[in-house]
């Protein structure tokens, strides 16, 4: 992902892979709020019981936010403390609750699915942001697709280069509740920001040609399984898309970056996912796409994952030393991280 003198770096929290492969899948991914393998979610009463797969858990006796991952029997759940739920609201198109728990903190939950915690919120969010802006030279002009936490957006304003962003979200209720309920919240007050409560992939049809010098697409999950193993395709699909993948190629710069979501690879459909839009990433025109993995404890699998693609040769990126020099400038100013380092940026 890097220029000249990088090598693979590995570490216990987060490993980068590349995925080398070729295959057939579905195409498909969200707008406007969060990541997450959305396949069936449950909100368990203090009296409820556990799916038999996930029997040994004992819940009885707690409040739980938890979800099963039909397709491979995966279940896994948080519990609660019992002044959860901090807000329940239902905006025009999904259900919006913002929990609170002993171990995680406060929660985002959409559509009973958990987007984010304050414990590991930090692993996907600054692995999201800063590994594109890092690889860009000089990121100047940024677009970020979804995301409505706002927290990926915090991270990019971390950067002394950004001129400005373009911050577009489908669900303007999602923005007012992380507003109010997160302390990365008063995101959106930079001067540098211009937020935009519309369809993404609208949004990138008809933006101009070679604007941007990074855009990240935080979006939410692309497509379910039933029980019976049929795929429902989701309303971000559309961000997966071939159209729309040849539409961020159009509006980057020549040396522009693309991040994406791209989910995990423990479960068979969303692997058969990565591998689809890596290819076709690659069909479009971009001269990499590499999957990133992080280690996450709150989301299902313990793992999620993005897809970074380079629109330029690599000589036109930075170097290891670039991205070192750059984060040391960051602390300096107290734009540190807590998870991020310029040692996980991998050629």
């Amino acid at each position: 992902m890097m220029g000249d003198g990088l090598s693979w770096s590995i570490s216990t929290c987060v490993l980068l892979v590349v995925i080398l492969f070729a295959g057939k899948s579905i195409a498909n991914q969200s707008y406007g709020t969060k990541k997450i393998v959305a396949h069936a979610s449950m909100l368990l009463a203090e009296d409820a019981t556990l799916p038999p797969s996930a029997s040994t858990i004992k819940a009885s006796n707690h409040k739980a936010i938890g979800e099963l991952i039909a397709e491979t029997g995966f279940y896994q759940s948080i519990a609660l403390t019992s002044d959860s739920p901090l807000l329940t609201k239902r905006s025009k198109y999904q259900e919006i609750a913002v929990h609170n728990s002993k171990h995680y903190g406060k929660i985002l939950v959409l559509d009973g699915v958990v987007q984010l915690t304050e414990r590991d919120a930090d692993s996907y969010n600054e692995m999201m942001a800063h590994m594109p802006m890092m690889a860009h030279l000089k990121p100047r002009r940024v677009l970020v697709i979804g995301g409505g936490d706002g927290y990926v957006l915090s991270e990019v304003l971390k950067h002394p280069s950004v001129e400005h962003v373009d911050h577009v979200d489908l669900d303007g209720d999602v923005i007012e509740t992380c507003r109010e309920h997160f302390s990365w919240g008063k995101s959106w007050e930079d001067p540098r920001v211009a937020l935009h409560i519309e369809d993404g992939s609208k949004f990138v049809r008809n933006a101009p040609s070679e604007y941007y010098d990074v855009i990240i697409q935080d979006s939410s999950d692309p497509f379910t399984q039933d029980d019976d193993g049929t795929t429902v395709e989701l309303p971000s699909s559309v961000l997966y898309s071939s159209e729309h993948i040849k539409n961020v190629k159009r509006i980057l710069k020549k040396d522009g970056v693309f991040n994406f979501q791209a989910e995990t690879i423990h479960i068979p459909s969303d692997l058969e996912g990565v591998v689809e839009w890596r290819s076709n990433a690659l069909e479009l025109g971009f001269k990499s796409a590499k999957y990133g993995s992080v280690t996450i404890s709150s989301y299902p699998t313990g793992q999620i994952g993005f897809l970074m693609c380079q629109k330029g040769s690599d000589n036109e990126y930075s170097t290891l030393k670039d991205v070192k020099r750059r984060f040391g400038e960051m602390e300096k100013i107290g734009q540190g991280t807590t998870y991020y380092h310029p040692r996980l940026q991998i050629r």
